[in-house]
């Protein structure tokens, strides 16, 4: 015996086909929604997963390099602390630099990029006036930050 409706309208009553009522008004069934409640608007897409973001484990130590490293770039080049002072403003520079490059590591894996930039994996390639443009500013960087380790000497 199978599980399903019984069909008791003998005397002549409304009868049910096996797959449901035979007819819909303008093709939506009852317990849908109405027609003037459809609209043929384009979908809208929404992303469900959370957007990465750097933990704070992450950006704890290239925050804390950046500042010793800044700290050390800046205060012989500020005070001119003798015959040494060069030294040290040259270590602070690489140990700013590499807190840069960290972070920079640490943003690519969670999926940002540089502004102008195509995301990762998208197949894109950058422009060149962007990429000419970022390397210009980090030689002009340099070279200032070069010119005034040497004027210590």
């Amino acid at each position: 015996m199978e599980a399903g409706p019984r069909d008791t309208a003998h005397d002549g009553g409304e009868q049910l086909s096996p797959d449901g009522p035979d007819e819909t008004s303008g093709g939506v069934t009852d317990d849908g929604p109405g027609a003037d409640e459809m609209s043929a608007e384009a979908e809208v897409e929404v992303e469900l997963r959370p957007q990465p973001r750097l933990r704070i484990w992450q950006l704890a130590p290239i925050v804390i390099l950046a500042a010793v490293g800044s700290l050390m770039f800046a205060f012989p080049l500020a005070f001119e602390f003798g015959d040494g002072g060069a030294v040290v403003a040259m270590l602070g520079l690489l140990i700013s630099c590499c807190a840069a490059g960290w972070g920079m590591m640490a943003a690519r894996r969670v999926g940002h990029t540089w502004p102008g930039l195509p995301e990762r994996g998208s197949g894109h390639r950058p422009d060149w006036r962007v990429v000419s443009g970022y390397a210009l500013v980090l030689l002009g960087a340099v070279v200032l930050a070069v010119w005034r380790v040497a004027r210590l000497r």
